[in-house]
C-alpha cells in the first residue's frame, strides 16, 4: 500500500536539527534535491503498489534518494544506511522533515527498492532532468509558444554521439573445468538434502565419488600450464561424475524424495546445472568452444560472455549497453545480457532523440561499426550527417577541409569515452555487485542518472565560483569588485535559482 505525503517538505533553512544551526543551501545534497523532479514521478511509482492492501510503503523520494546516495558515495547497502543515519543533509535529501538518530530504514530495503523501481522509470527521470536543463539554458527562447513555433521550423539541431560498452558483473572468471566442478559440488549437496528424509527407507546413500572427483579436478587445476589433451580429459571425467550425480537425484525423487526439501536457491541451481551439463556435453562431443546462450555462472545464469575485442579484455562477462550522449549528458538506450550488434539500434536511438527534443540531430558521431550502408542512407534521407569517411575505396586526394572535419568529429566523439571512464572509475559501472538481472538493470540505470546529476552539480559550483572571477578576463579579482548582477543572471538563465521563490538569491 502506498500513501502520499500530504504536507510539503520544508526548505533546508527550516530543517529541524537537535543542535543549533541550519542546513546550508549551498550543500551539494540540497542542490541535487532541487534538481530532481520527485513529485512528477510519484504517481507512477505509487501505481506499483496496492491502494488498500499491505503496510504503507516508503515514499518515492526515500526509495530513489537512497539508491542515488549509494551510487554517489559508492558504498555498500549497510554503509549507505549508516551514512544516512549520521548525516542530516542525506536525511533531508531522502525527504525527512527533521533529523533523527535512528536509521529511517533497514539495509535490506535497498534490495526491495531495486526490485520495485523499473529501469524505464529511471530513464524517464534522467531524460526529464536533462531536457529541462537544456530547455532552460536556451537564452533566446523565453516562452513556450515561441519555443514550439521554433521547433516546428527547426528540422535538425544538435549533435548525437552513440557507442556501446559492457558492464562487467561480479563473478569469478569462468572456465569449463571450474564450472563443472562447481556444478558437481552443488549436486552432492542436493543429494545430501534429498537423502535425509529417506534414511529409514534407503539404507545406503547413493555413491557420489566426491573425494576421487575432487582429486581429479585439483590434479589439473593446480597446474600452471595444461595441455589441450589434459584439459579435455579432465572435463570428460567431470562430465561423467556430474551425469552420475544427476542420475542419483532422479533415483531419489522416484524413491519418494521431494524437491520441497530443497531451498529456492537449490531448486534454481538444479535447473541451471542441467542446462550446464547439456551445453558442456555438447561442446565436449563436438570439440567446440561456443554454444548459444552459454552459461558462465551458476549463481547468475543470465550473464553471457560479451566479445568486445578490446586490448587486455577481449571478452567481458556482464550486460552490454547501448548509450547515447547529448551535450555531455548520457542516456541508457538499450541493455541486454545477450551480445548484439549495436549498429542495428542507430535508427531507434535517433528516433528517441527526436522524441525527447522534438527534432533530429544535425550530425551523428559514431565509430566504424555503425557506418553501414543502410544507416547512411537512412540518415541522409533525414538530413543527418554521419561522421566518418564514405564507404568504398578511399580517395587518393583528400581535401584539407575533409581532414579537418574528420579530425573534429573524432575528437568530439571522445566525449562519450570520457563518460564511460567516469562511470567505471568514479562510480560502479566497472563492477556490478548486484546478483539478480532486474536489480542489476536498476543499478546500471542509476549510475547514468548520477553521472548527469554530477555534471549539473559541477555546473552550479562553477557558476558559484564565478562570483570571484572577472567576467571579461576570467582572472581572480578582489571581493569588493564582485559583479553580483552578472552572476545572478547566469544562475537565472540556467534556472539553477529562482529569484522569486527560491532561497538561492540570498547568495548575493
Amino acid at each position: 500500500m502506498y500513501r502520499k505525503e500530504e504536507q510539503p517538505l520544508p526548505p533546508p533553512e527550516k530543517f529541524e536539527l537537535p543542535f543549533e544551526g541550519k542546513l546550508s543551501p549551498n550543500n551539494r545534497w540540497v542542490i541535487m534535491a532541487e534538481l530532481i523532479p520527485w513529485d512528477d514521478f510519484e504517481e507512477e511509482y505509487a501505481k506499483l503498489f496496492s491502494a488498500e492492501k499491505g503496510a504503507p510503503a516508503k515514499l518515492f523520494r526515500m526509495a530513489l534518494g537512497t539508491l542515488i546516495i549509494k551510487e554517489k558515495l559508492r558504498t555498500s547497502d549497510r554503509e549507505t544506511i549508516e551514512q544516512i543515519r549520521e548525516n542530516p543533509y542525506l536525511q533531508y535529501f531522502i525527504g525527512l522533515n527533521c533529523y533523527q538518530q535512528e536509521p529511517p530504514l533497514e539495509s535490506s530495503m535497498l534490495v526491495h527498492f531495486r526490485k520495485i523501481i523499473d529501469g524505464e522509470l529511471i530513464n524517464k527521470i534522467n531524460k526529464k532532468i536533462v531536457k529541462r536543463e537544456i530547455d532552460k539554458s536556451d537564452k533566446e527562447v523565453k516562452k513556450k509558444d515561441c519555443l514550439q513555433e521554433k521547433r516546428e521550423k527547426i528540422k535538425n539541431k544538435g549533435k548525437l554521439i552513440l557507442d556501446a560498452t559492457c558492464a562487467p558483473a561480479d563473478i569469478k572468471y569462468p572456465t569449463d573445468l571450474g564450472i563443472l566442478n562447481q556444478a558437481r559440488i552443488e549436486t552432492e549437496r542436493i543429494i545430501d538434502n534429498l537423502y535425509k528424509p529417506l534414511r529409514v527407507k534407503l539404507r545406503k546413500k547413493p555413491r557420489t565419488s566426491r573425494k576421487i572427483a575432487r582429486k581429479e579436478y585439483l590434479k589439473v587445476a593446480k597446474k600452471r600450464k595444461v595441455s589441450y589433451q589434459e584439459r579435455r580429459k579432465a572435463i570428460g571425467k567431470q562430465l561423467k561424475y556430474l551425469k552420475k550425480n544427476l542420475g542419483n537425484i532422479e533415483d531419489l525423487i522416484q524413491a519418494g524424495a521431494s524437491l520441497e526439501n530443497l531451498s529456492k536457491r537449490q531448486k534454481n541451481c538444479l535447473e541451471t546445472i542441467k542446462k550446464v551439463y547439456e551445453q558442456q556435453q555438447s561442446m565436449w562431443e563436438n570439440k567446440t568452444q561456443s554454444v548459444p546462450q552459454r552459461i558462465v555462472s551458476l549463481t547468475q545464469p543470465h550473464i553471457r560472455p560479451i566479445v568486445r575485442g578490446k586490448a587486455g579484455k577481449p571478452i567481458e562477462f556482464g550486460a552490454k549497453l547501448s548509450v547515447s550522449c547529448v551535450d555531455n549528458y548520457v542516456f541508457l538506450d538499450k541493455i541486454s545480457w545477450e551480445n548484439f550488434n549495436e549498429s542495428c539500434h542507430l535508427k531507434e536511438q535517433v528516433e528517441k532523440y527526436k522524441e525527447t527534443f522534438g527534432y533530429y540531430p544535425e550530425s551523428v558521431h559514431v565509430d566504424k561499426i555503425y557506418r553501414t550502408r543502410g544507416n547512411r542512407n537512412w540518415c541522409k534521407e533525414r538530413g543527418i550527417r554521419i561522421s566518418g569517411p564514405k564507404l568504398g575505396r578511399p580517395p587518393k586526394n583528400v581535401s584539407e577541409e575533409e581532414k579537418k572535419q574528420a579530425h573534429s568529429d573524432e575528437c568530439f566523439r571522445n566525449a562519450i569515452e570520457g563518460k564511460f571512464g567516469q562511470a567505471k572509475r568514479r562510480f560502479s559501472l566497472n563492477l556490478v555487485m548486484t546478483k539478480l538481472p532486474e536489480t542489476s538493470i536498476i543499478s546500471i540505470a542509476i549510475t547514468f542518472l548520477v553521472v548527469n546529476l554530477s555534471k549539473l552539480l559541477r555546473q552550479f559550483l562553477s557558476l558559484f565560483l564565478s562570483l570571484f572571477t572577472n567576467n571579461r578576463t576570467g582572472e581572480l579579482i578582489k571581493p569588493p569588485f564582485i559583479n553580483f548582477d552578472y552572476t545572478l543572471n547566469n544562475f537565472y538563465v540556467l534556472k539553477l535559482i529562482d529569484l522569486s521563490e527560491n532561497s538561492w538569491s540570498k547568495v548575493a
